[in-house]
């Protein structure tokens, strides 16, 4: 999983929105579960949380190779 959301929980911790507020205003409980999990989503939920917190992809996310030796 070479994608982390950590940034992104964070953000949304300290602007005060919860996971149940996402889930009431469209995102999937999937949607979230891939991000807890470092999971692939498309651009289009980027894009969302992007707008949402008013910032950049790498602002919410963070790329961490799984094979650091294998780039």
């Amino acid at each position: 999983m070479p994608f982390i959301y950590d940034k992104l929980f964070n953000q949304l911790k300290e602007k005060g929105i919860s996971t149940y507020q996402l889930r009431q205003n469209g995102v999937s409980p999937t949607i979230i579960n891939k991000l807890v999990h470092g999971n692939n989503v498309n651009t289009s939920t980027l894009e969302y949380f992007c707008r949402l917190l008013n910032c950049q992809p790498g602002d919410i996310m963070e790329y961490i190779p799984d094979n650091p030796d294998n780039q």
